[in-house]
Parts: structure tokens; C-alpha cells; sequence
């Protein structure tokens, strides 16, 4: 039904995000988890397909996994798809035929809460540590962090190889200074390299070794 005029809330809201809640409302928005063989391209042909459907990429995310690669995104549709017509353009790419594919319809907003924004840039890198991932998600909910994106991979180096853990994050203003110490002094408990830097520099400093002779 096309409603005329303006609520109070609304006439209380900016302008820019009275279009943006319009256009969500309009749209429809679709989870895409593909899991398939890695190769040259593919993330050229799966996005240039996206775009030829008509999808508007929003927040995505790509990596390789071993000799497999991963593409997690939220793709909104401003004319509507089908989730099985989006699955038979998708799988009709080259190497999706056999992929591991969920499409599912995502109802929550794709525009990120305050908490979403990065703020921060850690890298924590050396020898692998179980349980080491496990020990920062739990340092950082005691300073009210929230962990916009975290990736973590083995890269060979030397006989055992070096474990790297990328992680950006929105720490709250006032618990910035207290959170990376800490996260300085655990990663010097475990003879480990820590970086930061903040993420409108986009730029992290030079590797600070830890706790290491």
C-alpha cells in the first residue's frame, strides 16, 4: 500500500537515511554462501554474473580455504528474484556447477549498526597456539570490542610454518589504549608478534615483536 505523507518519527530522521530505509523496504535482499573448487576468475565471474542479474552487492566476503574458496555476500535485488532462479544463473558459472550453495532470504538490515564500523586493525602472528583465537574473543568482550571481521590461516615459514590472525574490529573509544595493551601483553605472553593501527589511517605500524629476547 503507498503511504502519503510523513510520520512524526520520520519527519525526525535525515533525509539520507529516510532514502536508504525506503530503498531497503523496496528491495530484496538474499544471503549467498558458496563453498566450490578456487580458480583464477572466479570471483570476476560469480560478481560480473551478480551484476548482469541486477544484484547490488552489500557487505562480502572472499577467501581461499585450502584448495577450495569461500564467497559469503548480501546482494539486494531491486526488482525481486526467485531464490531457485538466482541458484540455476549461479550455478551455470564455470566450477559452481557441483559448488556447495546456500541462498537464503536476509531479513535483517544490511546497513551496519555503529557497532559494525572498524575502528581498528590488529595482526597477531608466530607460532600456532591452540586455543590462542578462543583467548582474544574472550579478552575482547571484557572491553566491549565487537569483532567486525576476523580471518586466520597458516602461512608456511621455516619448518612449522607461521599462524597469522587478522582481525578488524570497533573497540569503543574510551577502552582503546586498555584493549590493546592487553592484547600486547597476551601476545608477549606467548612469544607471539602483535600489530595495530587505526583504520582511518588504513595503514597498520611495523611489526612489534613480544616478549622476545
Amino acid at each position: 500500500m503507498l503511504r502519503v505523507g510523513l510520520s512524526i518519527q520520520e519527519k525526525k530522521r535525515p533525509e539520507t537515511l529516510l532514502a536508504l530505509d525506503r530503498f531497503c523496504a523496496m528491495t530484496s535482499s538474499i544471503l549467498i554462501s558458496i563453498i566450490c573448487p578456487d580458480r583464477v576468475g572466479l570471483l570476476a565471474d560469480l560478481t560480473g554474473r551478480l551484476f548482469d542479474l541486477g544484484a547490488n552487492l552489500g557487505d562480502v566476503t572472499f577467501a581461499v580455504l585450502g584448495e577450495g574458496a569461500e564467497f559469503t555476500g548480501v546482494c539486494s535485488f531491486f526488482n525481486g528474484i526467485e531464490l531457485t532462479s538466482l541458484e540455476e544463473e549461479l550455478r551455470a558459472v564455470e566450477g559452481l556447477q557441483d559448488a556447495e550453495m546456500t541462498l537464503s532470504r536476509f531479513t535483517l538490515s544490511p546497513v551496519h549498526a555503529p557497532s559494525g564500523r572498524i575502528t581498528h586493525r590488529l595482526v597477531i602472528s608466530g607460532g600456532d597456539r591452540p586455543g590462542l583465537t578462543a583467548r582474544l574473543c574472550e579478552l575482547f568482550v571484557q572491553f566491549k570490542v565487537n569483532i567486525v571481521r576476523l580471518n586466520a590461516e597458516h602461512v608456511p615459514d621455516g619448518a612449522d610454518g607461521q599462524y597469522v590472525i587478522r582481525i578488524a574490529a570497533s573497540i569503543p573509544t574510551q577502552s582503546v589504549q586498555s584493549c590493546l595493551a592487553a592484547v600486547a601483553n597476551t601476545a608477549g605472553e606467548l612469544g607471539l608478534n602483535f600489530e595495530s593501527g587505526a583504520a582511518a589511517q588504513d595503514q597498520l605500524s611495523g611489526p612489534t615483536p613480544q616478549g622476545k629476547s
